[in-house]
């Protein structure tokens, strides 16, 4: 695993009666930094992260969704499901309140636990995470990469049309490797995103790809069918503070998805650079994100 730091595995029992896998990190009792991880995209801990979540004393969590990896499928699932399933892997750990980050398709389970657990939930981070699919005002796919454009016109057709496009995809993203990731990615990523795909990067970005098909492709299809369709949650009734970090150069989530997020979540506070991309701006701003997400919650104590 691409990481640094003592990571321990466990299963927990999910809402749905499955099994959820987890990876922490962190001193026990600590404040959880529960990380949502995107799409596809199972869990797996990165050093630069565990580093930063280190500076300000946090415990870093991130489970897999249902679908990938040891996670148990759960066909159906919306958004909103994420606040439910983060909760028992908390329940289970014995902690009280968290603070969270979701990364891409992370961003909405991280904004469905600011909706849902807001005795729990003391701040979040949309992290290039998509907006709702019914977001008024937003023409959803404008900006995105020709392959997403693709696979999200699928998911709106429904599971059988997906399906395949999925199995495709997860014969490369199966045996890919550092040097390959990269091009894995194709008209996904811009020049600023290329750039950043070196090194641990690099290593971390193949092992997430390999990882997130290793069970199949049940957690991507549901992902993808579940932002297509309604949340679960009203993002107006969130309460707890949120930031939303954004890249202009993203054609993975375009930037006009952060900047509606930024205009519709109540008293979110926006991080937007018109120059980053999607990978650019999560590799190279982890310490600063993690620091805001910190200083939202009103400091680290648990």
């Amino acid at each position: 695993m691409a990481g640094s730091g003592e990571v321990s595995w466990s299963r927990v029992r999910g809402p749905g009666g499955g099994s959820l896998e987890v990876a922490a990190s962190g001193p026990p009792g600590a404040l959880p930094l529960v990380f949502h991880l995107g799409t596809p995209g199972p869990a797996l801990l990165f050093g630069p992260l565990l580093e930063a979540a280190a500076r300000h004393g946090l415990r870093v969590v991130c489970y897999s969704r249902p679908g990938y990896a040891g996670s148990t499928p759960q066909p159906g699932r919306a958004v909103a499901h994420a606040a439910a399933e983060t909760a028992a892997v908390l329940d289970a750990a014995g902690a009280d309140s968290f603070i969270t980050i979701g990364w891409s398709g992370g961003g909405p389970p991280a904004l469905a636990c600011a909706a849902l657990l807001p005795g729990r939930c003391r701040a979040a981070v949309s992290l290039a995470g998509v907006a709702p699919y019914d977001a008024d005002g937003l023409e959803w796919m404008a900006g995105m990469g020709e392959e997403n454009v693709t696979e999200f016109s699928l998911a709106l057709q429904g599971e059988q049309a997906l399906t395949p496009f999925l199995e495709e995809q997860a014969r490369g993203f199966g045996h890919v490797s550092a040097d390959q990731v990269a091009d894995a990615f194709g008209g996904l990523i811009p020049e600023v995103d290329r750039a950043s795909l070196t090194g641990d990067f690099a290593q971390f970005m193949a092992e997430l790809c390999r990882r997130s098909v290793s069970a199949g492709i049940a957690g991507w299809r549901d992902d993808d069918l579940a932002f297509v369709h309604p949340w679960g949650f009203d993002l107006a009734a969130i309460t707890v503070p949120v930031a939303v970090w954004q890249g202009g150069q993203d054609r993975m989530v375009p930037f006009a998805h952060g900047q509606w997020l930024a205009a519709h979540i109540p008293g979110a506070s926006a991080r937007l650079f018109s120059t980053e991309g999607h990978l650019s701006l999560a590799v190279g701003s982890l310490d600063r994100i993690v620091g805001d997400l910190v200083g939202l919650a009103g400091g680290a104590a648990s």
